[in-house]
């Protein structure tokens, strides 16, 4: 399958730039949230998968590093999965873990069987995909999920375009949920969570969490 603009962009040397800028260790990673947002991941994490078996099986398309996979870990779970687009983040990410399943793929093209995982979660990754690819990598998710959709991303009531370190045509902010529910009428919204940035450089900003039940 032909690499988009944007697969492209990341798999490269941008990209390689991107992992060695953000990735940290355990207690860095909990921290950057707890800045930016008031809450570390892990707390933002347990309000929505409390209750899940620690044998859920969780797919993180665009996993990076595998740092929620690791905070997924130390929360207790032990069926997790990761894709990752960028080699590179793949090789670092296998130093970094253990027991957990990263392999090197595009989220439009997911290696695994239908119904195949509980949970197929992004974080951070949807809005790096251009709107008219949003449906392909969708329906990679919801085809791969047995039950749930979970997601992480930027928020706006309205898809609108962002620049991002210079560059136009790699950053979108939107109502991913909704995108979700437009493509696949049968996902139910669970639950959502807005985060508000505390953090005074990125005052006005709002990210969210939210997830999404299969019905159908």
């Amino acid at each position: 399958m032909k690499q988009t603009e944007q697969e492209t962009f990341w798999s490269g040397e941008f990209g390689q730039q991107y992992t060695d800028r953000n990735t940290r260790d355990r207690e860095e990673w909990d921290n950057f949230y707890q800045q930016n947002w008031g809450l570390t991941k892990s707390e933002m994490n347990a309000r929505f998968a409390s209750g899940w078996s620690s044998e859920t099986r969780i797919l993180e398309v665009g996993c990076n590093t595998g740092m929620q996979l690791r905070g997924l870990q130390d929360a207790g779970f032990t069926n997790l999965y990761g894709v990752e687009l960028q080699p590179y983040a793949v090789e670092k990410a296998k130093q970094t873990t253990q027991h957990i399943n990263i392999i090197q793929g595009s989220g439009f093209d997911l290696p695994f069987r239908d119904d195949f995982f509980d949970v197929v979660c992004t974080n951070g990754v949807l809005i790096h995909i251009a709107p008219d690819d949003l449906p392909k990598i969708m329906d990679e998710m919801v085809r791969c999920s047995r039950r749930y959709i979970w997601g992480f991303e930027y928020y706006s009531p309205e898809l609108s375009s962002i620049p991002y370190r210079g560059n136009e045509g790699f950053l979108w902010k939107a109502d991913y949920a909704a995108l979700f529910q437009q493509r696949h009428p049968s996902l139910k919204l669970v639950k959502q969570e807005l985060y508000p940035y505390v953090n005074t450089s990125e005052s006005g900003n709002v990210d969210y969490m939210y997830l999404l039940e299969k019905t159908a």
